[in-house]
C-alpha cells in the first residue's frame, strides 16, 4: 500500500511539474513578453543598439523559455525511466535528492543543446543579414531544415540512440554505479541527456521553422517524441514521419520555386 501511494505521489509530482511548464509557455505566449520564446530574437537585438545589460537580461529569459519547453516537451517521454530509478533507489534516505539529480542531468544536457541551437539560429540570422537573397527567400532554410530532420529519421544514428532510450530499465542498470549517489545521479541523467539529444535534435530543430513560442507545435512534436520512445510500435513512426517531413521540405521547395517561376 504505502509503495503504491509513494508511485501516486510521485507521478502526480512530476504531472503537476510538468503542466505548470505548459501553462506558463502558455501565458508566456500570450503574453507582451511574447517576444522572447521567438527563435529571431538574438539576432534582432543584435541589430536594435541595446545596452549589452538589455541584450544579456534578453538572452537570459530566451534560455529560460527553451528550459520551460524543454520540461515541458522532453520531460514527460522520460517519466519511465525516472520512474524505474526512483523504485530502485527508495531504499536510500536521499532518494528523492537523487532523483531531482537525474533530471537536473537530464535538462543541463538539453539547455546546453539549446544554447549551441540558438547560437546556430544567431549565426544564421547574420548571414541572412549580408546576403539579400537568403533575407527575401528564408523559406530555404525552413525547406532545409525539414528535409534535414526527415532525413536523420532513417539514419542509424537515430535508431542506435532511440533504442536506448526505449529501454529505460537496461539504460539505469548500465549507467548507475550506486557508489557516489549523488555524481552518479547527475551523470545517469547527463548519459540519458545525450542519448534522447542523439535522439530528438533534428526533430527539436523544427521549432525554429515552427516558431519556438508555438505552444500547438510543441504538443504536437512533444507527443510525436514520447510516442517514439515509449508506445511498442513508437520505432516504427521514425520512418514514416521522416517521409512526411522531406515530403512537407520538398512541397514548400516546389511550391515557392513556382511562385518564383
Amino acid at each position: 500500500m504505502r509503495t503504491a501511494a509513494g508511485n501516486r505521489t510521485f507521478l502526480a509530482i512530476m504531472g503537476a511539474l510538468i503542466l505548470l511548464a505548459w501553462l506558463t509557455l502558455w501565458a508566456w505566449e500570450h503574453s507582451p513578453y511574447s517576444r522572447y520564446l521567438q527563435h529571431g530574437l538574438w539576432g534582432q537585438t543584435s541589430h536594435a543598439g541595446l545596452s549589452m545589460h538589455s541584450h544579456g537580461f534578453s538572452v537570459i529569459l530566451y534560455l529560460v523559455g527553451w528550459t520551460l519547453m524543454t520540461v515541458a516537451m522532453m520531460l514527460p517521454s522520460t517519466l519511465p525511466l525516472i520512474e524505474i530509478f526512483r523504485r530502485l533507489t527508495i531504499r536510500k534516505k536521499n532518494h528523492l535528492q537523487l532523483v531531482v539529480l537525474v533530471i537536473a542531468g537530464y535538462i543541463i544536457v538539453w539547455a546546453g543543446f539549446g544554447i549551441v541551437a540558438h547560437l546556430g539560429d544567431w549565426g544564421l540570422y547574420q548571414l541572412i543579414g549580408r546576403v539579400p537573397w537568403i533575407q527575401s527567400n528564408g523559406w530555404v532554410l525552413g525547406a532545409g531544415i525539414l528535409v534535414l530532420a526527415g532525413c536523420f529519421q532513417f539514419s542509424s544514428l537515430k535508431y542506435r540512440c532511440l533504442d536506448k532510450c526505449r529501454a529505460p530499465l537496461s539504460f539505469v542498470m548500465q549507467y548507475w554505479r550506486g557508489r557516489r549517489n549523488q555524481l552518479h545521479s547527475l551523470m545517469l541523467g547527463i548519459h540519458h541527456g545525450i542519448f534522447c539529444v542523439g535522439c530528438c535534435w533534428a526533430l527539436m530543430l523544427l521549432m525554429f521553422v515552427v516558431g519556438t513560442g508555438s505552444v500547438g507545435w510543441m504538443l504536437a512534436l512533444g507527443a510525436m517524441m514520447a510516442l517514439e520512445k515509449n508506445m511498442p510500435w513508437g520505432r516504427k513512426m521514425s520512418a514514416p514521419l521522416g517521409g512526411v517531413l522531406i515530403g512537407w521540405g520538398l512541397l514548400v521547395l516546389v511550391s515557392q520555386s513556382w511562385l518564383w517561376a
